[in-house]
């Protein structure tokens, strides 16, 4: 791929993206593999007025030795240095830039609950600090091809041949041609789907229906507090940015403990290197009763007992099937993506800031309304071409939201 649309994309991650802030610290997370795009984010944000760039690397290869020789008392610890980094940014609030391009089978082989019992206890530990970062600071999540993943997505493509089609896939999605400004390109489609969001607000819905005929019946229940959200997002200090690149939904969180009914996903789901797919999820009362899945059973129920959250929902996604990913036609076997092709859902910890007010409020206050918490938030497709959804309003007013894949209001 060029550099000069590859300076572009950076450029972009860094402007609309996170929207970096002159004297602002900056975060950069990426494989090793992508050092040579994250040099040039990083450059960018300097050129953007970063007082500082620290990047984060990372190494499936790595974690997957760790995962296998370490102790599960090791693997567990948050280090006093962990601890110092994460106080540090919750003091001085950077940019984080994530750059997503890890193997969709990366960590295969692992044992299941070694990784998951040691997620847990970090996640626990880690969690205050996130939560004291929350909607304070701005993050982005782009994608750069691994050769592992493109072969994932393109198999029968010689190795550098997949990759050059993986990344023609990645910058059609975030909307980065030659010719074309990426920025003045998401400013419209952000207000697009400003308009989608008044819509639905409008219609005031005590709670959605999903139908389709692969078997998915279910009904979830909204906050009445909560606003539909989607694309870009606003700091309290009025920063905008764009926490997901690309991003096609339009989104809520849902009234935590009060849904019923079967969700049958309708692609793979990649989780910490590993796939789960052809899979179910039925509630009862607002929590995961049963699931069954042909790949990945045994990961899929550790995740859903990670914590007391992570059996319930904390997100509702709109996305409909007309879309540029949906179109593309490639299963991208990266969430990033493949939730921005499909309507979903997602286990674990809501979103504070679907709340009218929030700002406002404590984590605690939030929690009462019903947001859900939880150390995960794990989004998995539902939509397809059959789904339809249809709210209804207090009154039993019936609202078509959804008809055969597509926004029917």
């Amino acid at each position: 791929m060029k550099k000069t649309i590859l300076k572009k994309y950076a450029q972009l991650a860094v402007k609309s993206g996170v929207n970096l802030k002159k004297g602002q610290g900056c975060v950069i997370f990426s494989e090793v593999e992508q050092h040579e795009f994250a040099e040039m984010v990083a450059e960018e944000a300097y050129r953007a007025g970063a007082k500082w760039v620290s990047m984060n690397w990372q190494d499936q290869a790595v974690s997957k030795l760790q995962y296998r020789h370490e102790t599960l008392t090791q693997l567990s610890r948050v280090e006093e240095w962990e601890k110092a980094r994460q106080q540090y940014l919750v003091d001085t609030l950077p940019a984080l830039i994530h750059i997503s391009s890890a193997d969709p089978d990366g960590l295969k082989g692992v044992n299941v609950d070694k990784m998951q019992k040691a997620g847990a206890v970090r996640g626990k530990v880690l969690k205050a600090y996130r939560e004291a970062m929350d909607n304070k600071n701005q993050w982005t999540i782009i994608a750069v091809p691994s050769k592992k993943w493109a072969k994932k997505v393109f198999p029968n493509e010689r190795t550098s041949t997949a990759v050059e089609k993986l990344w023609e896939a990645i910058l059609m999605t975030v909307r980065v041609s030659e010719d074309n400004d990426p920025k003045e390109a998401w400013d419209r489609h952000n207000e697009e789907l400003k308009a989608k969001c008044e819509k639905l607000n409008s219609c005031q819905l005590e709670y959605l229906h999903y139908e389709s005929s692969n078997g998915t019946d279910f009904k979830c229940w909204l906050i009445p507090e909560a606003e539909w959200h989607g694309g870009g997002d606003t700091l309290q200090d009025g920063t905008f940015y764009n926490p997901n690149m690309p991003t096609e939904e339009v989104f809520t969180s849902p009234m935590k403990g009060k849904c019923e009914g079967t969700l049958v996903s309708t692609m793979p789901l990649s989780y910490q290197g590993n796939l789960i797919d052809k899979f179910s999820v039925t509630f009862e009362n607002g929590k995961v009763v049963s699931c069954q899945a042909e790949q990945g059973q045994e990961l899929l129920e550790k995740m859903i007992g990670m914590d007391e959250g992570a059996c319930m929902l904390g997100e509702l996604a709109l996305v409909p099937d007309d879309s540029p990913i949906s179109n593309s036609g490639i299963l991208f076997y990266n969430t990033l993506f493949d939730e921005n092709a499909a309507c979903h859902v997602a286990l674990g910890r809501g979103f504070n800031e679907t709340i009218r007010g929030y700002e406002n409020m404590s984590n605690e206050e939030i929690k009462e309304l019903g947001v859900n918490d939880s150390i995960i938030h794990v989004d998995f497709m539902v939509g397809s071409k059959e789904l339809n959804v249809t709210g209804y309003t207090k009154d039993g007013q019936k609202v078509e939201i959804f008809r055969n894949g597509n926004w029917a209001l």
